[in-house]
């Protein structure tokens, strides 16, 4: 087999599952995981794996939450098989999606099914623990009200990152506090819905049937709006999704006007994560409400 995976790792494995790792095929993980296909002598699994230290509980998180899109029966999504540490590492251990083409009614199922998933709610937005997007944690304190949470645990959070790490200066700081105090008029109020909370294309597969799969998820309970509009931000998911969505779950009149206003958090985590490159499509965003 492949010495790619950590030795630590494979002894984990080994001892949990019972079988023997046969062999390892290096997918991309990005910039933050290691990961690939392994099969072993009971099947194959997808595996990930990175720095303890660097993002203690990251595959504990991410674990819940794909078991939590799992649990509400909307989209298909990898099933968790494991999670452990093993040394300096951290594993995750999920169901291997066997890509194919995509089906003919992909995009419809995909919108259908996503609106099944934003129908799943809670009796308060947040989560009852906190979890990550990217690497960078991200916070869900609970709370009624959907316009201060998106304040104060999203765009807050991002914005003191970004002014700590000088990515952001105090003329576009001034800008963003100036919008967050006008975001109660604009957001609307709906129940919490189960949102996937990082779905950008790279987070959408196909499975062996041609049908949508959810991975990677930064679950919690907000406004789906917030899922919608990072669909728009970076391309990839063709539009048409949207009429089987409103057929099964109408959106409220003016959502259109209010995505770049959500996506301004994932740009400020993209500032925070990659460079003061994405200031300047936040500085648009800004400009455009206030």
């Amino acid at each position: 087999m492949s010495t790619d995976i950590p030795q630590p790792i494979v002894r984990a494995i080994e001892a949990h599952t019972g079988s023997t790792i046969e062999s390892f095929s290096s997918a991309s993980g990005g910039c933050i995981n290691n990961g690939g296909r392994i099969e072993t002598s009971a099947g194959v699994c997808f595996l990930k794996w990175n720095d303890l230290k660097r993002f203690p509980e990251m595959f504990i998180a991410e674990a819940k939450g794909l078991s939590i899109l799992r649990s509400a029966k909307a989209l298909a999504v990898p099933e968790v098989i494991h999670t452990g540490l093993a040394g300096p590492f951290q594993f995750l251990l999920l169901q291997f999606i066997e890509e194919a083409a995509r089906g003919g009614d992909y995009w419809r199922d995909f919108g259908s099914g996503l609106a099944a998933l934003h129908k799943n709610s809670a009796r308060e937005f947040g989560l009852d623990h906190d979890n990550f997007i990217g690497s960078l944690p991200q916070k869900n304190k609970q709370g009624s009200s959907w316009a201060q949470f998106f304040i104060e645990q999203r765009l807050k959070v991002q914005l003191k990152i970004s002014r700590d790490q000088g990515r952001i200066d105090n003329a576009l700081s001034k800008k963003l506090d100036a919008t967050f105090i006008r975001i109660p008029e604009w957001l609307p109020e709906e129940p919490p819905s189960l949102l996937h909370g990082d779905l950008w294309s790279g987070n959408l597969m196909t499975t062996s049937r041609g049908g949508p799969c959810l991975i990677d998820p930064a679950v919690y309970y907000g406004n789906r709006e917030a899922d919608l509009a990072m669909t728009q931000l970076f391309g990839g998911f063709d539009p048409s999704y949207f009429e089987s969505y409103n057929e099964m779950y109408p959106l409220a009149s003016g959502y259109r006007e209010r995505l770049d206003l959500y996506n301004l958090y994932p740009l400020l985590v993209h500032v925070n994560l990659f460079g003061g490159g994405y200031k300047s499509q936040v500085e648009k965003v800004v400009n455009r409400f206030i």
